[in-house]
């Protein structure tokens, strides 16, 4: 599989695209002020205890307080709370070696908000899901620090290696290199990308981390809450670390500043790939050029047409997406079971991609067409899950139902991508309503009428075909325009503009071929 990475930086913000053989299946968008990403750390201040919701709301200085759960307080809140305190002051008991921290003991899985929090005190958070509608940011005190093969997560020595590597030798020497390199009090989480990585791949990813938790120890310095302590790299370092790979083939950027930034990024984590970056010179908009707007303009709608003429419906509730399939226009002459299977798996691919570059998340039902033979629900079944397994967010695939339903859960951590490709209508601006036809006829004589008392005398006419038809019928004798030539003794060209709405008329200048603006 081939990936690209289309960077468009305009003055609104940077647009990100990510094709794989050659399509569209994300697309990002990072404004100028990127403020409470995923990812985030900031230091809060506890607002206001919520016994009953077993939460608490957290002032990070967005608009609305954000929310923080009690089962998203990290076992080592203690510690958290320990090292914020301490950290703050710039005389931390372990100085400036994390490795002497003195851990704390781990708090009740199943307590309660007022037992750890009986006070309102100055914590550091991490930005679990960003504000979505009315809602303020979600956090978590599980802070993590991702990096490209690894990730490591303070307060603990626990190592774990990614479920989605599956070779056992490999998964033990992975466990045996992180085990021997990384720092005391320092958590690791192994990626799928490390797997095959070298010990001093790994090792040089863990000592930056650590660097990094070194350097929001020195930001914590008389810091006041709420505070922004380490912000995100931006979306696109955060998707080539998380998807760099022997199949990325290019990056294409038309920002040199951006460039450079890629470029360099680059050079760090991945040197051999450092010449796919490439800077956009040409005259053609890039998305135009790499075909990414007309994808966008096919891939978002309430519709969405699939090559063999089946296509799918894509409708959104408060609570959740529903996609229904309809065979549309498919040929049958497989069988009925046959048709549905293949109008199935063909609508499961499209499905896949449409989750990814809308980022739906919560929970999606899908109404494919109905299968009678177990068989092939197990092969469509197998098909979503494979097709998923390049979606980076987590997801939980059901079973079709006896209803013919498939019901799956995706992670939302940012609001859905909802992009308008409906434009406005040039006849109605958009009101719905156009003006009386049958009065059309007389509203440019009226301005016809106009601009020779104006002292316009040489005039054309631009005209859909079909009013040209009508003020031209019946010839020299009966025809709407040589009634208008008799009646002011001037002639007017009347000519057919096929992209003219039905109701839309300019009169021109026939000596400067310029448009009289009434």
């Amino acid at each position: 599989m081939n990936k690209e990475l289309i960077i468009n930086a305009s003055e609104e913000g940077v647009e990100i695209a990510l094709l794989e053989d050659k399509r569209l299946v994300e697309l990002h968008f990072e404004k100028g002020q990127n403020d409470f990403a995923v990812g985030d750390i900031y230091l809060g201040k506890v607002k206001k205890l919520m016994p009953g919701l077993n939460a608490t709301f957290v002032n990070v200085g967005y608009e609305k307080d954000a929310f923080l759960h009690y089962t998203d307080l990290s076992p080592y809140l203690n510690s958290l709370s320990k090292f914020t305190r301490e950290a703050i002051t710039g005389k931390p008991s372990w100085g400036n070696d994390f490795s002497n921290f003195n851990v704390e003991k781990e708090i009740a899985k199943n307590g309660k908000i007022t037992e750890v929090f009986n006070q309102k005190p100055e914590i550091l958070v991490q930005i679990l899901k960003e504000p979505i509608s009315a809602k303020g940011p979600r956090l978590s005190c599980e802070i993590s620090l991702p990096g490209r093969f690894v990730v490591i997560t303070p307060f603990n020595d626990v190592v774990a290696v990614s479920r989605k590597i599956h070779a056992a030798d490999e998964r033990k020497r992975l466990q045996k290199i992180v085990e021997s390199v990384k720092p005391k009090n320092f958590g690791v989480i192994v990626r799928t990308a490390a797997e095959g990585k070298s010990t001093t791949e790994l090792h040089n990813d863990i000592l930056e981390l650590a660097a990094t938790w070194a350097q929001i120890q020195e930001k914590l310095i008389d810091a006041k809450a709420p505070q922004i302590i380490l912000s995100e790299q931006g979306k696109t370092n955060s998707i080539l670390r998380d998807l760099l790979s022997a199949d990325f083939q290019r990056i294409v950027v038309n920002d040199k500043a951006i460039y450079n930034e890629t470029r360099e990024y680059i050079s760090r984590i991945a040197p051999e790939k450092r010449d796919i970056v490439s800077l956009h010179t040409s005259s053609m908009a890039l998305f135009e050029q790499y075909g990414v707007s007309k994808q966008v303009k096919s891939s978002f709608g309430k519709t969405i047409n699939l090559n063999s003429g089946s296509y799918l419906i894509i409708e959104h509730t408060e609570a959740l997406h529903v996609i229904d399939v309809n065979s549309g226009t498919r040929s049958a002459e497989a069988g009925q079971e046959q048709n549905a299977l293949a109008t199935n798996l063909e609508a499961a691919e499209e499905i896949a991609r449409q989750l990814r570059l809308r980022d739906l998340g919560g929970i999606i039902i899908i109404d494919f067409i109905d299968m009678k033979l177990p068989d092939n629900k197990k092969q469509l079944l197998d098909a979503m899950e494979t097709l998923l397994k390049y979606d980076r967010a987590k997801h939980t695939i059901l079973p079709i139902s006896k209803f013919g339903l498939m019901q799956i859960t995706r992670q939302r951590l940012r609001p859905e991508l909802n992009i308008v490709t409906a434009e406005m209508c040039p006849s109605c601006k958009g009101s719905g309503i156009i003006g009386p036809s049958i009065l059309l006829a007389d509203d440019i004589e009226k301005d016809f009428q106009y601009l020779l008392n104006q002292g316009h005398k040489n005039l054309s006419l631009q005209v859909n075909p079909i009013v040209k038809s009508y003020l031209t019928k019946g010839g020299i004798f009966s025809s709407i325009k040589w009634k208008w030539f008799w009646k002011y003794k001037v002639n007017v060209a009347i000519h057919a503009d096929i992209n003219a709405p039905l109701t839309q008329y300019v009169f021109i200048d026939k000596r400067t071929d310029d448009i009289i603006k009434l």
